[in-house]
């Protein structure tokens, strides 16, 4: 295909005003004007001739160098391969229009070979944005993305060019959210002393050059910058998965063929073990105020005696619900009451209400999995059957300014229960006890001793709260489950024949020969003292709340 180089100027005849072209006398010289190229491309699909065009060099050089690459990036595609020679076409005529500068030639080859895009001038911010307005997911997760891709991913890599983003720069950005994490944890201690120079000495209103010192130091306080969360492991993990999942999906889109977020090194953003509030753990935590770990869970006993406090409460129902079925808040807030069969006891969790920022939107569950049917005992089914006829009367009382929205659990008048209240409502009800300190989202690891400490194993507790895989369970709870096996593992030791009497101070029965250890012989052996109110507890009144 023909191309060629020419001079010309921007001469204009002063009487006409009209170019002069190449009558321009002063052509004659070399530095007078600018230089032109002219690459002829192949036809358009009707005929239409195309070509590259581009001008302003300085020399005769830089023209011809910039034409010999045009060339070079049209002959990368081979004689019979009209697809690449359309695809290389297409990039100069972008670049021809952009005035654009021409792209390497090695780069463009790879390119070309591994079926990516042409031109790499694409950013990963651009591309963040991108794919995050593409994206369909739950609110609550949308809000995730965007909060990594606003405080950290943007301001950190967005300008680095997609097809270049590397190892080096993940690395290099979580090594600067580390380095601010200390920064901030040294600017919240430096709050947290400068709160304490605030105070006053001695209780009581402080005296006039007492109030004056105190002012100065508000004064400073108000000048210090507020209470910051760190970015912490498990953060950071959630970073990274939000990276992974746009470069994927670049690949998928043959903008890239390489995903760094998969091969950085991060610290374990492991979940929190749950631990049981043990008398030592209790005793201790009375003395010092220090709480074990970031995850407590009650034992039944502390549980009752919650239940015990809420029984008044309108909400009791909910708080009996979570802590012995495993329901998560927003499923919880947002169960309906056709989703429950009080006949046969199954209760389906299929909707959710979950918060906005503060406003709740009702949303399907978690995970499809989360939407199982699970069984509802008979105490359960007494407490529903109690809140229902509490519910009744409410609807009665408010008449035709009622709103039916179905929900088991409802406002006075009706209406959607926000699940703060929930939360709120908790955390007052506690605190009229002499309890050790959970969360709300804690009963939903009560319920697990519960269902481990009623019999059931793992894989019981994994149907129970519906986790996606056996692992999570099994990750979540190997540091609470064996606290609850001792009795489990007092039947084991039972059921070993000896020749020998059991040693002092146990109270185990000895089975004298194997023929004891039959069907009878097992029922007496796990009838020790300490399971003596067991088939009492399991025979409750089911009217009972």
């Amino acid at each position: 295909m023909k191309g060629s180089t020419h001079r010309r100027c921007y001469c204009r005849d002063p009487h006409t005003g009209k170019p002069l072209g190449k009558k321009c006398p002063k052509l004659s010289s070399r530095k007078h004007g600018s230089y032109s190229i002219r690459q002829e491309l192949p036809p358009c699909e009707d005929g239409t001739r195309r070509s590259f065009s581009r001008a302003g060099y300085e020399s005769l050089k830089d023209a011809q160098a910039d034409l010999d690459h045009v060339r070079s990036l049209l002959a990368l595609a081979e004689k019979d391969d009209l697809d690449s020679l359309q695809r290389l076409v297409t990039m100069l005529d972008e670049i021809s229009t952009e005035k654009a500068p021409l792209p390497a030639l090695e780069e463009t080859r790879r390119r070309l070979r591994a079926g990516l895009a042409l031109r790499g001038n694409l950013t990963v911010g651009e591309w963040l944005d991108q794919w995050f307005a593409a994206k369909k997911r739950r609110k609550t997760t949308l809000n995730a993305y965007a909060s990594h891709i606003r405080v950290h991913l943007k301001p950190r890599i967005g300008r680095v060019r997609l097809d270049r983003l590397n190892v080096g720069h993940l690395v290099e950005m979580f090594d600067a959210i580390a380095d601010e994490n200390e920064v901030i944890a040294a600017e919240n201690e430096a709050r947290r002393e400068q709160i304490a120079r605030c105070k006053p000495s001695k209780p009581g209103r402080p005296v006039g050059a007492e109030r004056k010192l105190l002012a100065v130091e508000r004064t400073k306080l108000a000048d210090m910058k507020p209470f910051r969360k760190i970015t912490g492991p498990a953060s950071r993990q959630a970073i990274r998965r939000t990276l992974r999942a746009a470069l994927n999906s670049a690949i998928a889109q043959q903008l890239i063929t390489f995903n760094p977020a998969s091969h950085v090194e991060l610290e374990s953003g492991k979940r929190p073990k749950p631990l049981l509030w043990t008398e030592e753990r209790v005793r201790r935590w009375r003395e010092t105020g220090d709480i074990p770990g970031p995850v407590m869970v009650w034992t039944p006993q502390q549980f009752g005696a919650f239940l015990d406090a809420a029984e008044g409460d309108r909400l009791y129902a909910i708080f009996h619900l979570m802590g012995t079925r495993g329901l998560r808040r927003g499923e919880a807030v947002g169960q309906d009451w056709h989703e429950i069969d009080l006949k046969a006891g199954l209760i389906t969790p299929a909707k959710e209400i979950v918060v906005d920022g503060w406003d709740p939107y009702e949303s399907e569950p978690k995970t499809d999995g989360s939407a199982n049917t699970i069984a509802l005992d008979s105490v359960n089914l007494a407490v529903l059957r109690e809140h229902r006829t509490r519910q009744g009367k409410e609807r009665s009382e408010w008449g035709d300014a009622w709103q039916n929205t179905g929900k088991v659990f409802t406002k006075e008048d009706g209406s959607w229960l926000h699940p703060e209240t929930v939360s709120e409502t908790f955390r007052r009800l506690l605190a009229t006890t002499d309890l050790p300190p959970i969360t709300l989202r804690d009963l939903r690891h009560v319920s697990a001793t519960l269902t481990h400490g009623g019999g059931g194993d793992i894989h019981t507790v994994k149907e129970t709260l519906r986790h996606s895989t056996i692992t999570l369970t099994s990750d979540t709870y190997t540091s609470l489950l064996p606290e609850l096996d001792r009795e489990v593992a007092e039947k084991a030791a039972r059921l070993v024949p000896r020749s020998r009497p059991a040693a002092a101070g146990s109270s185990a029965p000895v089975a004298k020969n194997p023929q004891d250890t039959g069907p009878s012989a097992h029922a007496s052996l796990t009838q020790g003292p300490e399971n003596e109110g067991a088939s009492e507890s399991t025979e409750a009144d089911p009217d009972a709340p």
